[in-house]
């Protein structure tokens, strides 16, 4: 019941990223504009689960070893910004399939 809760309100917020190009009235690429749109809200999406999984791990490791926080809280923020750099990458591309 959970997972179904979980996949309801994942297509519920896709849906809802997506509202402004189905929106589109000229009706030339709306699909196009559509997975542009729904690519960017699983981009958003997955980025903010993965830093979150990350931020959460490190913070509950430096919990427990206080001692190794000044090890892993610079791996925290290198990983941070990895994950998004690839993101702005994956949106731009998901705006560069509009043109297209």
């Amino acid at each position: 019941m959970k997972r179904a809760v979980k996949v309801g309100l994942l297509f519920l917020a896709l849906s809802a990223l997506a509202t402004p190009a189905w929106a589109d009235t000229t009706g030339a690429g709306s699909l196009t504009l559509a997975g542009a749109a729904v690519g960017a809200g699983l981009v958003a999406i997955g980025a903010a689960f993965g830093i979150g999984k990350l931020a959460a791990a490190a913070y509950e490791s430096m919990a427990r070893q206080p001692e190794v926080a000044g090890r892993i809280f610079p791996a925290l923020i290198i990983a941070a910004a990895l994950i998004e750099g690839f993101t702005f990458y994956a949106l731009y591309i998901c705006q560069a399939s509009i043109g297209k």
